[in-house]
């Protein structure tokens, strides 16, 4: 530029121009060097840190599998499922499942050696579950059988090249300490030794459960504190199965009384269904009556929802006991559930603590899918009295009502399966069926036309942390668990009946007739297990609704899918499910 001719103002102009490019250049420069340096130092630190992993690594052995025997254990375990996607492992989801949180426990401690550990497979480990809990089911009596690293010594013979067991480091920290040692040790049996004095000691002989590696510890240590191994079984029957050898599950589905905040009677407009409770109240006599239909073997297809890739066409299930029962001791007072505004006209409806707990309890050799759900829902209607105890034994009557009939099975979260039992029956019964047996994985292995309604009792010999810790840390754990869990329960509590109590149900008529033309007031609320009624408007009966496909038909759809013209050709190759996977791959 020909500065020459430029004005004195422009000049100062492009001088301050030019300083403020020089200032950035300069600031732009000191950022690099800065980042520079940052890097460097990043670089070094982390070259240190890999140096300390390197060093430390050469410290440790590899764990080496074939130093160390297995033994086949069964494993009964609880776990509060609010927060997983069911028990069974499943690769896509937003949520983890329990099988992949013990599947990491289990390869963490160095339990399984998998080849691929960050793939979930429990199959090479004779693995089997006693039930696939849903999305948000919890369990307190699960059990698992599965083949697990031990301690007890292995055959010499049994070692690679005869090599004799030797003294090895664990390959993480988190499976040291309690595992019992966690190294192989030579005394497999008792082993005779000549002393000096030409006199022979006896050393003792390995015991199976004191010198064993402490499973439930070890896992619980790792596992998340809502799932937690409660007990274990060093020696189950010969051809024990978790699922196969299984003949009682046991679920439990837990509800309040009142099943949600009742409105004042004076606020209530035109009565929504004709016999229908005061919103909110459960007609408990009547869901036990409606219960008790379960009792012996039925035809359960409309309680339950169908799989077509299963091509289940057996839908007969034996329920040993269906009950309603009042939880003990399991109450909130809330003395504001008292008013007779509040209460049901009709009942027996006596002064006392509210709300109250209840379960539905049902036992049965084995269940279809979403079938707990189901009845549950169905009960929690009659309970409203917008249907009929009989309606139980109008669905179970599959020859008069073939297709299920449209209805929302109850929420998820507040049934659990209780427990699982394994009665002491001859290694044939047990006996768990092969893949060449072409069995159904969903499908029920037993008889239930040979099954007796009878109170079974668990022959297996458990072993349960509770008695086998001098501290109970289980105990102690899940008291820390409660408590929070607790304290949240009882804060909530005080502070819906402060507010619940400020409220007066005899309001003057003219603040009772605004009320009553607030939208929603006449429409029919249902209650589904959830925390609060749905709103659906103008009730339907259950028969009257729409209904779905028939069994025969959903499975020929599916079988037409895959090429076959009915689900009969399709199930008549035994292997049918291998052939379908494998096309698919």
């Amino acid at each position: 530029a020909d500065y020459v001719r430029w004005t004195k103002d422009s000049l100062i102009e492009r001088v301050k121009q030019l300083e403020d490019e020089l200032k950035q250049q300069q600031s732009a420069a000191a950022h690099a060097a800065a980042d520079a340096a940052h890097a460097a130092a990043d670089a070094a630190a982390a070259e240190k840190a890999d140096s300390k992993l390197r060093a430390k690594d050469r410290k440790k052995k590899p764990l080496d599998p074939t130093k160390y025997s297995t033994r086949h254990v069964a494993l009964k375990l609880a776990y509060l499922g609010k927060n997983y996607n069911g028990f069974e492992y499943q690769p896509c989801g937003t949520l983890p499942t329990i099988e992949e949180e013990l599947w990491k426990a289990l390869v963490r401690s160095c339990l399984v050696f998998p080849d691929r550990p960050e793939e979930v497979n429990f199959m090479p480990y004779d693995y089997a579950k006693c039930g696939r809990t849903d999305r948000g089911v919890s369990a307190f009596g699960q059990v698992i059988s599965i083949r697990l690293r031990s301690n007890r010594p292995a055959p010499s013979d049994e070692l690679e090249g005869g090599q004799q067991n030797g003294d090895v480091e664990i390959g993480d920290a988190e499976a040291e300490g309690e595992a019992g040692g966690d190294k192989p040790t030579t005394n497999h049996a008792a082993v005779s030794k000549t002393g000096t004095n030409g006199a022979k000691t006896v050393k003792a002989a390995w015991d199976p459960i004191t010198d064993e590696i402490q499973y439930c510890k070890v896992l619980n240590r790792l596992l998340p504190p809502d799932i937690r191994i409660l007990a274990w079984c060093p020696d189950p029957p010969a051809n024990f199965s978790a699922r196969f050898s299984c003949r009682e599950r046991q679920y439990r589905y837990f509800f309040t009384q009142p099943a949600f905040p009742p409105a004042p009677s004076n606020f209530e407009g035109k009565p929504r269904t004709a016999g229908a409770m005061k919103d909110g109240w459960l007609d408990i006599d009547a869901m036990r009556k409606a219960a008790k239909m379960f009792e012996g073997l039925h035809d359960f297809r409309n309680f339950c929802k169908i799989d077509p890739t299963k091509q289940i066409t057996n839908f007969m299930r034996r329920v040993f006991e269906a009950d309603i029962v009042e939880v003990d001791d399991a109450s909130t007072v809330m003395p504001y559930f008292n008013h007779h505004q509040l209460k049901p006209s009709s009942g027996d409806y006596p002064d006392a603590v509210y709300p109250k707990v209840y379960y539905f309890h049902v036992r049965g050799s084995a269940f279809l899918w979403h079938q707990i759900r189901h009845m549950v829902a169905i009960l929690f209607l009659i309970g409203q009295g917008l249907e009929k105890p009989s309606l139980v034994a109008d669905l179970l009557d599959a020859t008069t009502q073939p297709r299920k009939p449209n209805f929302l099975m109850a929420d998820e979260v507040p049934l659990v399966l209780w427990d699982c039992i394994f009665p002491k029956l001859d290694a044939v019964a047990t006996a768990a069926p092969t893949a060449a047996e072409g069995l159904a994985l969903d499908e029920d292995v037993h008889d239930p036309e040979t099954e007796a309604n009878t109170e079974l009792e668990d022959a297996v010999d458990w072993i349960w942390l509770a008695d086998a810790s001098p501290k109970n840390d289980l105990v102690n754990q899940l008291w820390e668990f409660w408590r929070e869990k607790k304290i949240d329960e009882l804060l909530a509590s005080k502070l819906l009946n402060c507010v619940a109590v400020k409220a007066d149900p005899d309001r003057p008529p003219a603040l009772r007739a605004a009320a009553k033309k607030q939208k929603g007031l006449s429409s029919q609320r249902i209650f589904e297990g959830g925390d609060s009624g749905r709103l659906m408007g103008i009730y339907m009966p259950v028969l009257k609704r729409p209904s779905q496909a028939s069994v025969e038909e959903i499975n020929d759809k599916w079988a037409q899918s895959k090429g076959y013209a009915n689900g009969e050709e399709l199930t008549r190759n035994k292997f049918w499910r291998t052939a379908i996977r494998e096309a698919k791959e």
